[in-house]
């Protein structure tokens, strides 16, 4: 199991310089406050961590009402990546992982910033669920310092606040609310402005959010309660400063700190021990979600670790390397819990693999969408716990809102896409618009992935004959040997009536021997 090795967070971007780029991996954070960078190596299966990056953006700053991401949020954000990417020169891209979690999630605009991204920095973003955060979360706590016992993760972000129980390496509860500092900071303490009516309308609304969490919380329980990121540090710089406790942060501590806060009525006035003049803004909103969680919750103590969203990133990078997968161990979930034909599953993989590695060179497309591919075939059919009737739809509708820890928002779409399509009429209208992957390849994977299906309709092992492919732009040619397609009526018949469903994504399936426009749909 891989450790993180902190080293000195002033170390310089020289250190990483001085290393190997094919020996380094680096993650990045797109906060909604902050972004952060992460350079790391692995030493005897320890991450050394070599250099580090914060800067501040305050991107949840920048959503309106509507959830728009304004044109200056954006270019605060583009900024910061450009400088990120000249530190990343020479890393290679398949060593960095970048990863967006609460403002790009909520922005109805986000896609509009991830391809004006691709102008100034050449790694792919994945925006990630809020699940998907707070596990990464607790991974990174997890790694940077064991405890025996359970515990419960706690990490205040600028638009959204994460919450795990865990022991060991292994989450047991995972929840994300729509809770930050930067957006609470606009939505209650604007321009700055404090009082006592805004401090309670701010605690309510943390109440309200945790309400549907707290029974099932407090009924795993903890032994440990940890916070991580720069609310919770700011706050225990304060308790250090004041000389109230050397290491945690209790109920007590922090309603003696909303009392300071409470005699000033502009967050620019605050003077606290260990408050620094970037925190000021965010110390009420930050304060008051953190109440609300040590009261609803009945958090007696909390310790901060310096470790969080980045440093579990790294870690799964890091075991990625060692082939430990979190996506196959997710799918494999899925296949034993909803009781999935895994010798039909096997059998819709095989012929998927075949064909792309038929077509792959002449459609261009990466070996990431063997994976997919893959995951596909395992899952397709969970639906049928549901019901046989529309079980496309079923499928996709559990793939689309289940949790899958180690997908990203857009591979769990395209998951979910690639099955809700796997069979009779494609709507290309209903694509969810992807940014990590273009639409025509997205096209082609639908195609690799229906015909292995409709091929392997039998249900049998001794079914296909040597499959004979021949790609080009929008086309597959299927050779299928005469004396084998006399005996399959039914196999003829459902290709001739794919050929038609094909024609909605603009493609065109030839079988030599069987006629093209037969049926219309």
């Amino acid at each position: 199991m891989t450790h993180l090795t902190p080293i000195a967070s002033s170390a310089s971007a020289s250190a990483a310089d001085a290393i190997p780029a094919a020996e380094l991996i680096a993650a990045v954070d797109l906060g909604s406050n902050s972004f952060h960078l992460v350079i790391a190596r692995i030493v005897d299966g320890a991450l050394q961590l070599l250099h580090r990056e914060k800067q501040k953006v305050q991107l949840a700053d920048g959503l309106d009402d509507q959830q728009m991401l304004s044109d200056e949020a954006m270019a605060r954000g583009l900024n910061v990546l450009a400088q990120f990417a000249d530190t990343l020169k020479g890393v290679p891209p398949s060593a960095v992982r970048v990863i967006a979690t609460y403002t790009l999630r909520r922005a109805k605009n986000a896609n509009s910033f991830l391809h004006k991204a691709k102008t100034v920095f050449p790694f792919p973003i994945e925006v990630i669920s809020g699940q998907e955060e707070a596990r990464f979360i607790y991974q990174g706590v997890a790694h940077f310092e064991h405890y025996a016992d359970q515990r419960l993760v706690m990490d205040i972000g600028g638009g959204s606040t994460e919450f795990a129980i865990g022991i060991d390496f292994q989450p047991l509860k995972l929840a994300s609310r729509n809770m930050g500092c930067v957006s609470y900071a606009k939505q209650f303490f604007a321009r700055g402005k404090i009082s006592d009516k805004r401090f309670e309308r701010a605690v309510l609304q943390a109440e309200q959010e945790l309400e549907n969490i707290v029974n099932a919380y407090r009924s795993t329980g903890w032994q440990q309660a940890v916070g991580t990121s720069g609310t919770i540090k700011t706050i225990k710089d304060i308790v250090t400063g004041f000389g109230w406790h050397p290491h945690c942060i209790e109920l007590e501590h922090l309603l003696k700190i909303k009392e300071l806060v409470l005699t000033v009525d502009s967050c620019e006035l605050l003077d606290l021990p260990g408050l620094t003049d970037d925190r000021k803004l965010l110390l009420a909103p930050g304060l008051a979600i953190l109440i609300a969680a040590f009261q609803m919750l009945g958090i007696e103590q909390m310790v901060y670790v310096d470790a969080a969203l980045r440093e579990g990133v790294l870690y799964e990078m890091s075991d990625r390397l060692q082939h430990q997968d979190i996506k196959s161990h997710t799918i494999q979930s899925l296949v034993k819990r909803y009781a999935v034909d895994v010798a039909q599953a096997r059998r819709v993989q095989t012929t998927a693999l075949e064909i792309f590695s038929q077509v792959q060179e002449r459609w261009q497309l990466h070996d990431n969408w063997q994976q997919l591919l893959s995951f596909a075939s395992a899952v397709f059919e969970i639906g049928l716990q549901i019901n046989s009737s529309s079980v496309q739809r079923h499928s996709a509708y559990i793939l689309y809102n289940a949790n899958l820890p180690g997908f990203n928002q857009e591979q769990q779409q395209l998951l979910g896409c690639l099955v809700r399509f796997h069979r009779r009429k494609i709507k290309p209208e209903d694509f969810p618009d992807f940014y990590l992957y273009t639409a025509q390849d997205l096209c082609y994977a639908l195609v690799i992935f229906r015909l292995a299906i409709l091929l392997n309709q039998k249900r049998r092992d001794d079914m296909l004959p040597q499959l004979q492919l021949t790609a080009s732009d929008h086309a597959l040619q299927l050779q299928l040997p005469e004396h084998w397609t006399e005996q399959q009526t039914v196999l003829v018949a459902d290709l001739i009536t794919e050929q038609q469903f094909l024609k909605r994504i603009d493609f065109t399936l030839e079988c030599p021997g069987v006629p093209k426009d037969v049926i219309e749909d």
